[in-house]
């Protein structure tokens, strides 16, 4: 065994015992590599609290310094319109734009500064199958399996488990950390980010959007169900969901807007009194935990006294309001006036939209399958080489779309 394989193997047999001190470093040709951290290794071995460097909360890697450097590095290129592909070219409100997505960020910067709405990107997840984005941006994953020494000049596995020895967080932070950073200047001050993720990178990812757009600015974890039956082939569990991150500019000044009521939900208002005021459903008057102003009786159009709420319960109106709303015929006695009071909430008086959620069910926004199908319809099978694994359903991209209201100044990475 190689004095580095050497290495590697020792690393291991500690990360079995300590795996709090395996962490990465880069070599002398500032690749990533694995190691221990040998401050954390010695309190691992002490009874004592053992001194080291100063401690601090932050998200740091190997690597990070040259990524904010690659955010802030001028650029010596510009954008050339294709006009025999295009259509309309000179009317058109959109833009696609082919090629690295940090050029293209650097070049948007003068031209749109603060005055996109919404960004959605969808980067790679970091699972071992996807592209691996290095200094050239274009290395698919037989090139860096054989660079790295993963495999022999005609293919052949050198190393065992390279989704898991060669993918390295370092590198897809310093991938992350500069386009994150240009595509936080594009967004107008009530503008927003959508981010497609998996478990691979999400905890990384989060952490490192805190640091970019700022903690407080985080607005949901979306979990989005993104196929529709279990995957029998798991060895453990069958991965049913991605997440779609959201963090706005500023999140004071942006809010998501009301989704369309569904059927379902208009369905649950009827109008059973033939009330002028048209659809409504009975909501239950009473709440738990009694105090003694929501305890009182109530008499039934039919007669009957009720003395007062059930056990442990009490009105959520006052009596005084309660009887408001009684000579008003905003209370429900039942078919019969003899059941126990609810009010009449009205159709027409309720928000009209309904509170997003954060868990988004293929039903309503999609799966991959459908969003491979839709793909294939447009672009031939040989031209779909890893993108078929990360499609995303246009239902998807709508959804994103409806809670910002409006498509104009949105910007799509991928």
């Amino acid at each position: 065994m190689t004095s580095p394989d050497l290495t590697q193997a020792n690393i291991d047999k500690i990360a079995e015992l300590f795996p709090t001190v395996v962490t990465e470093t880069v070599d002398e040709s500032a690749a990533p590599r694995r190691s221990i951290d040998f401050d954390l290794l010695r309190q691992e071995l002490a009874d004592h609290i053992v001194e080291g460097p100063q401690e601090r909360y932050q998200l740091d890697w190997p690597g990070k310094r040259a990524a904010a450097f690659a955010a802030n590095a001028p650029i010596a290129k510009t954008l050339r319109p294709v006009r025999e592909e295009s259509v309309d070219f000179d009317t058109t409100k959109n833009l696609f734009i082919e090629g690295d997505n940090l050029d293209a960020l650097k070049l948007l910067q003068e031209s749109y500064l603060g005055k996109v709405k919404v960004i959605y990107i969808d980067p790679p997840y970091n699972t071992g199958r996807d592209f691996i984005y290095d200094d050239d941006f274009s290395e698919n994953t037989n090139d860096y399996l054989e660079k790295t020494g993963q495999t022999d000049s005609v293919g052949q596995r050198l190393v065992a488990n390279s989704e898991a020895n060669g993918r390295f967080h370092s590198d897809w932070l310093s991938m992350m950390y500069p386009r994150l950073r240009l595509a936080r200047n594009l967004l107008k001050d009530d503008g927003v980010i959508f981010i497609s993720i998996d478990d691979h990178e999400i905890d990384n990812l989060r952490k490192l959007c805190d640091e970019v757009f700022g903690a407080q600015n985080f607005v949901a974890q979306i979990i989005w169900q993104k196929v529709y039956a279990p995957k029998n082939s798991a060895l453990w569990f069958s991965e049913d969901h991605d997440y779609v991150l959201c963090y706005a500019r500023n999140k004071l000044h942006w809010q998501p807007r009301p989704l369309p009521r569904t059927e379902a939900m208009e369905a649950r208002y009827k109008n059973l009194d033939n009330d002028p005021r048209g659809p409504w459903k009975a909501e239950n008057m009473t709440a738990r935990n009694a105090y003694d102003a929501g305890v009182y009786a109530v008499t039934t159009p039919s007669g009957r006294v009720i003395s007062g709420p059930p056990r442990g319960t009490y009105w959520r109106i006052s009596e005084a309001r309660f009887r408001e709303l009684d000579e008003d015929n905003r209370i429900w006695w039942g078919t019969d006036g003899d059941n126990s009071p609810a009010v009449k909430r009205f159709l027409s008086e309720v928000a009209d939209g309904r509170t997003p959620q954060t868990l988004w069910t293929y039903q309503e926004v999609g799966h991959t399958q459908d969003a491979k199908k839709t793909l294939l319809k447009y672009v031939p099978f040989e031209h779909t080489e890893n993108v078929l694994n990360s499609v995303k359903p246009v239902e998807l991209i709508q959804r994103i779309l409806q809670l910002v209201s409006y498509a104009s100044n949105s910007l799509s990475i991928s």
